[in-house]
């Protein structure tokens, strides 16, 4: 009768774990810098109004989509990429940790 409730809360422990030790995967072409919000589609980044390219997605520094209307804070430290047309495409919010570590780091090898 007590193995169900163990069995539940193990795996739910397990479930959880892994969520502790995620890395943001960050492809090939990523470029550091720091964001402020501006009127939407437009961001500051690195003291230059960028526009964001249509379906441009942010993450904040728990790996969550954050919509730009949203965003708060000024000089936000940022992994972000470009498409070929030069707007930006994906921005990553960085927390403490990933914005002390050199951007040669984090670069995951697998993506494109």
């Amino acid at each position: 009768m007590w193995r169900r409730p163990f069995l539940i809360v193990f795996l739910s422990i397990l479930g959880v774990l892994p969520a502790h030790a995620f890395e943001r995967p960050f492809p090939q072409n990523v470029q550091r810098g720091t964001m402020s919000p501006a009127p939407h589609p437009e961001i500051v980044l690195n003291g230059r109004l960028r526009h964001l390219a249509a379906g441009a997605r942010i993450w904040n520094q728990d790996n969550l989509i954050e919509m730009p209307a949203s965003l708060r804070g000024n000089d936000l430290p940022v992994n972000y990429t470009e498409n070929a047309e030069g707007e930006i495409d994906r921005v990553w919010i960085l927390n403490a940790d990933e914005a002390s570590q050199p951007l040669a780091n984090q670069v995951n090898s697998q993506s494109r």
